[in-house]
């Protein structure tokens, strides 16, 4: 039987097949993880079969199923050292570790063997790549020598757009798109950074993850709010900016004396944090919290006073693509602030919350402007703040979006 008959008689399923490769996947259910991409995977698991490709972990299982999506895991060295794609990312573990530049050549031709395996036995309709390199590239080389490969879609989530910018890595990115039936962006600027590199505009569209808006992040009758609690969630990693709220607390206490930092993550760049907080004397005001899982996090969002996000400019160039960690605040009825990178202007409207970035000066203002509020009035600004999102990011409307596109990529395999 000829090849193309078989692709249609295996593609011929109740459901298309959908392969989903990506570095960052919640281990268990709890786990401390980003989850945006399992979330995904798990909605669109309504309208695909859907399988998993992710880097292994500790601790991790080799192959599972995690709410009904099924996890393959690739292994790329001894157990104990797949450590490059957690705590904090593959980009900041490979800036504060650098050893870990050692493991890259493993984790891509290990990425590289699983998906080919998985690509020739399962034979999925479609491909769905988060992060333009590594994963964006594998499959863009694997497409590049083998007829076997269905089409992909390419979503960028902003480290992998914003930083790798010396030569080779824009070459690697061009080459990327080119080979992608789709890309997707999370925010507008990201759009025109990729349109920048010289790509085509028509196949580009802006794709934010989602955040559960209607049920898991909103705000709680039950759940009475702080009036001194400042909140930071998120990696402990130079782009989050979170040295110069620490930066602010000093003249924050001046005006609020009974003021405290709650700071819930982990990442590479704790140590470094935790060296600030003693420094300047504040080991009573700022309170590590750890890496929490996503249900725990939501009550801290319910009972903060305000959410600060200082997000910068990393000197490699990364910034954020969107954060969604400002969304989940806002949902939670937690007022924001925010640092005013091209980004967050999709979240949070012009205005003395929308801050300049690195400026520890305007963040102490902004926070001490929101705690001298009344707690109705602050609630007013998160209500405010909620329906300038609403509508946008809820993961009902883009999970529907993501389905749509992938249905219309699969279609031009099985048209073949």
């Amino acid at each position: 039987m000829a090849e193309g008959a078989c692709l249609n008689q295996v593609s011929a399923h109740a459901q298309p097949r959908l392969l989903v490769l990506t570095s960052t996947y919640p281990r268990h259910s709890g786990d401390k993880e980003p989850a945006f991409v399992h979330e995904l995977a798990r909605r669109l698991s309504e309208s695909f079969e859907v399988r998993v490709i992710a880097p292994a972990r500790p601790h991790a299982h080799r192959v599972g199923r995690l709410d009904g999506v099924e996890v393959r895991r690739f292994r790329y060295a001894p157990e104990r050292l797949q450590t490059l794609a957690g705590e904090g990312g593959i980009l900041a573990n490979l800036k504060s570790r650098r050893w870990k530049w050692l493991l890259l050549p493993g984790f891509f031709l290990g990425l590289a063997f699983t998906t080919f395996q998985e690509i020739r036995k399962w034979r999925p309709d479609v491909v769905h790549a988060h992060w333009l390199i590594p994963q964006g590239l594998v499959i863009a080389l694997l497409g590049s020598i083998s007829r076997r490969v269905p089409p992909f879609v390419i979503t960028s989530h902003g480290g992998d757009l914003f930083a790798l910018k010396r030569w080779p890595f824009p070459v690697l990115k061009r080459f990327v798109v080119r080979r992608a039936a789709a890309v997707t962006v999370v925010s507008e600027t990201m759009k025109v950074e990729l349109i920048g590199l010289g790509l085509p505009e028509k196949k580009i569209s802006v794709q934010p993850m989602g955040v559960d808006l209607e049920h898991r992040f909103s705000p709680s009758a039950n759940t009475e709010r702080s009036s001194k609690e400042i909140l930071f969630v998120g990696r402990l990693v130079e782009k989050k900016g979170l040295r110069f709220l620490i930066d602010a607390m000093p003249d924050v206490l001046t005006v609020c004396s009974d003021a405290f930092l709650t700071i819930v993550g982990f990442g590479p760049d704790e140590e470094a944090l935790r060296e600030q907080v003693d420094r300047l004397g504040l080991k009573q005001n700022v309170a590590f919290a750890g890496g929490r899982s996503h249900a725990e996090i939501v009550d801290f969002y319910q009972r903060a006073t305000v959410f600060v996000a200082p997000f910068v400019q990393a000197k490699s160039g990364d910034q954020e693509g969107l954060g969604l960690v400002t969304i989940e605040a806002i949902g939670c009825g937690c007022p924001v602030i925010v640092g005013d990178l091209p980004a967050t202007r999709a979240v949070v409207e012009d205005g003395p919350f929308r801050v300049p970035v690195g400026s520890s000066g305007r963040l102490a203002q902004a926070i001490c402007e929101v705690m001298e509020m009344s707690s109705e009035d602050r609630k007013a600004l998160a209500e405010k703040q909620r329906t300038y999102i609403e509508g946008r990011f809820d993961w009902g409307r883009r999970s529907n979006s993501y389905a749509s596109l992938l249905r219309q990529v699969s279609g031009q395999r099985r048209s073949d």
